[in-house]
């Protein structure tokens, strides 16, 4: 009985699923001194995850560049047709979904404040080595390099920061993750974000939620029709995943939880898998896209009586599936780097774009997690890609 208990208490599902509970309840019933003193708790948490993540990606990335060898840049070139795709794809059944029902909903925004939030008593920065951006071009780039140039000391030097990193992940950023979930559902339980956003755009949220659903059932069906193989030994291992990405709203912050899953994943290639699942985790913004192009025809409607016209919104879903890529690792940064263009093609005004950052911060969980969870799908069609075109790896170094 010891022994269950024990593993229970030790499974990450667990640890993180307890660390929301726990937050939520400190929350309601915390004052603002509570408040004050998990404040800069949350933002010294938040700045150490975000501080690993380059290097994490970095790690990652790159060294699984050296081992495809002469298949590396094929294979991202598959990887960024099937992201780009897959949010193509989402973006568009937001829009139709959009289309038809928004007219028929009665949308009253909530006139309830929130409670103010106290003044961080202190704060702790810790600037990345580089942005998230720069450390993705640099591991393509330099990984091309490394294969080129034939620099095998390079090389195996990589495969040791890899080892690092991977402890990096073990030591550091899962022990982490629970406090860190834990101050930011507190923070929103305080707040009264939990108890009187939700509330306010409900169809908003169900019926962003059931297009969430609808294109990862289609996502992992056509993986498993492709690759011939059983999506759920993939999806099954996402729930520690799921339960970081709506705690953190973060894709990047949710990847290293997400390599340490779908390691035990026995239908995807290990050499893969290393280099799909960071690189997916930060070019594939699946459900955030979705979730702006659903709130941008929510809000017209809502502001201006009436939805952009199909012209514009032909435009700005193919312009916005590359705006995207600029977003990992910035909660909410999907919107926040669309904002010009929601303006400039659109037509949506400031007080509009203010409304949707309000709205945006009540799915953005939701979205977060559609984005981490569909990168399994579009990995094993890459692995089966692979397979199907006989890729020959250079397995040195793998696990």
């Amino acid at each position: 009985m010891k022994t269950i208990i024990l593993k229970i208490i030790s499974n990450t599902t667990f640890r993180l699923l307890l660390s929301v509970v726990i937050g939520m309840l400190i929350g309601m019933f915390a004052n603002e001194t509570v408040i004050s003193v998990i404040l800069p708790i949350k933002h010294v948490l938040g700045q150490i995850i975000f501080f690993l993540i380059p290097l994490l990606i970095f790690g990652f990335i790159t060294p699984s560049i050296t081992r495809l060898k002469r298949n590396a840049s094929k294979l991202l070139s598959v990887s960024l047709i099937l992201a780009y795709a897959s949010c193509i794809g989402s973006a568009t059944l937001a829009a139709v979904v959009g289309y038809k029902l928004i007219p028929l909903f009665d949308i009253v925004p909530a006139t309830e404040s929130l409670k103010e939030i106290p003044e961080m008593i202190f704060r702790l920065d810790i600037p990345p080595l580089m942005s998230v951006l720069s450390a993705l071009v640099l591991s393509f780039m330099l990984g091309l390099s490394i294969i080129w140039t034939k620099s095998d000391k390079i090389e195996s030097a990589l495969y040791e920061f890899q080892n690092l990193v991977f402890i990096m992940v073990k030591r550091f950023l899962l022990p982490i993750l629970p406090l860190f979930i834990a101050a930011n559902f507190s923070v929103l339980a305080y707040e009264g974000a939990l108890a009187s956003r939700l509330p306010v755009f409900f169809a908003i949220l169900i019926v962003t939620v059931l297009c969430h659903i609808t294109w990862m059932t289609i996502l992992y069906s056509s993986a498993g029709i492709y690759s011939r193989k059983n999506p759920w030994h993939v999806l099954k291992y996402y729930g520690p995943v799921v339960l970081t990405a709506l705690g953190t709203q973060s894709s990047a912050a949710s990847l290293g939880v997400a390599i340490e899953q779908t390691k035990k994943s026995p239908v995807l290639r290990n050499d893969i898998r290393n280099f799909a699942i960071p690189l997916f985790g930060n070019i594939h913004f699946v459900g955030s896209i979705l979730d702006v192009v659903f709130l941008s025809l929510a809000v017209s409607q809502l502001l201006y009586g009436t939805m952009p016209g199909l012209e514009k919104m032909l435009v700005f879903i193919p312009l916005l599936g590359i705006f995207a890529i600029a977003a990992p690792g910035l909660p909410g940064g999907t919107l926040i780097t669309s904002l010009g263009l929601i303006h400039a093609v659109l037509g949506i005004d400031e007080a509009g774009t203010a409304l949707m950052i309000s709205i945006f911060a009540l799915l953005d969980s939701f979205g977060t997690t559609h984005n981490i969870t569909s990168d399994g799908a579009l990995t094993l069609i890459l692995s089966s890609y692979a397979d199907r075109h006989e890729q020959s790896l250079n397995i040195e170094g793998q696990e």
